[in-house]
């Protein structure tokens, strides 16, 4: 069996450090920010070229916080895309304002700046990007028509750690980026943890207080806020982690390399190929014959995932947004021929090897029975 990710196999690599972390965290009595927090939040804003990194307790709170430091709230309006996780366009709800959605440009997966442009009113305060499984969207059309604009760029960087263009990381080409260290993310924590950056020291000084019931000192209140810290022990977790991830990210763009080697010409299109750019959170394939590849990979011992299919705007919980099947095309057509691969960093090459051969058996027959 081949899974579709496997933590278990992260763990033996790192598991001891962890758990050595972890208990001084217990030791120490520390157990809600701390130490560790701290520590981690100047090594991760190192890690993306940041000044600043806040540490929040989840990717949802790193958005929804973000958007409320920069004071969007009723009446505004965030640009946005369906196809994403849910939480991108339901912090945008959590903050009072309203969710704009944009469909994505068809060659990069990613938010299409034309589409945007065109959606931009009065009402607008800001763009939010998403970095669709692991790649960065086309951030210097998206910035430059923020400047034009007057607008805040709001990353969601949740599947981007360490993606990089011209020098720069995820998180960092706008005004904050917004990170999750889910689990199952690039970088995960041992539970639920996200992270804001951002080179603004009011947006930064805005995160600390709102993350912290809105507390200047202890019991001083200068504002309403909420309970999203970070636990130490997450944080400790994670520092040992994040000396992992450079690494972590090179094995996945060697994984993605062999994929594109093996998997060219089997009628599948592929993602981008392993630049800086992308750091393949998942490995995600499109094919119009997605509902019977996965079974026929689920029979021969290989995980997979679909990431997402159905995009935000038809899921029955956001229907007060207002938009029907149509609304966008290149996201839903996405969301019904995209297929997740297994990638991971402790990825084999034979095991690649594998999916990829149990992929082109498939390829090969679906075109025979043709």
């Amino acid at each position: 069996m081949i899974p579709f990710l496997d933590l278990h196999a992260q763990y033996r690599s790192v598991g001891k450090d962890i758990e050595a972390a972890v208990v001084d965290v217990l030791r120490s009595g520390e157990y809600v920010l701390g130490p560790q927090v701290t520590a981690f939040e100047r090594e991760f804003a190192a890690h993306c070229g940041a000044r600043e990194a806040i540490a929040v307790s989840s990717g949802t709170a790193a958005l929804h916080l973000a958007l409320v430091a920069a004071g969007i709230g009723p009446g505004d309006e965030v640009i946005t895309v369906p196809m994403t996780f849910v939480a991108t366009v339901a912090a945008v709800l959590y903050a009072g304002a309203t969710p704009v959605l944009v469909d994505i440009d068809p060659g990069t997966w990613t938010m299409d700046p034309v589409e945007v442009e065109a959606a931009i009113t009065p009402r607008t305060k800001a763009i939010m990007p998403v970095h669709l499984h692991g790649r960065l969207a086309d951030m210097g059309a998206i910035v430059a028509l923020a400047r034009r604009h007057g607008l805040l760029v709001i990353e969601d960087a949740a599947q981007a750690h360490g993606a990089e263009r011209d020098g720069k990381r995820a998180g960092t080409f706008g005004d904050i980026g917004c990170f999750s260290f889910y689990p199952g993310k690039n970088l995960g924590a041992c539970g639920e943890a996200g992270a804001v950056v951002t080179d603004r020291a009011d947006l930064a000084d805005a995160v600390r207080l709102l993350r912290d019931w809105g507390q200047a000192a202890k019991y001083e209140h200068v504002r309403l806020g909420f309970n999203l810290r970070m636990d130490n022990v997450q944080g400790a977790a994670l520092r040992v982690k994040l000396r992992k991830l450079d690494e972590w990210t090179q094995k996945r763009r060697d994984v993605a390399a062999l994929y594109r080697e093996l998997l060219e010409g089997s009628g599948l299109t592929l993602p981008a190929p392993a630049g800086h750019d992308h750091v393949f959170h998942v490995y995600a394939v499109r094919t119009k014959e997605r509902d019977a590849l996965r079974p026929a990979l689920t029979a021969a011992g290989i995980g997979t995932g679909i990431h997402y299919p159905k995009p935000v705007h038809l899921q029955p919980g956001y229907a007060s947004l207002g938009y029907g099947p149509g609304a966008f095309p290149e996201s839903e057509l996405m969301g019904l021929q995209t297929l997740s691969l297994p990638i991971f960093p402790e990825m084999t090459s034979d095991q690649v090897r594998e999916v990829a051969a149990a992929v082109r058996r498939f390829s090969e027959g679906a075109r025979d029975a043709a």
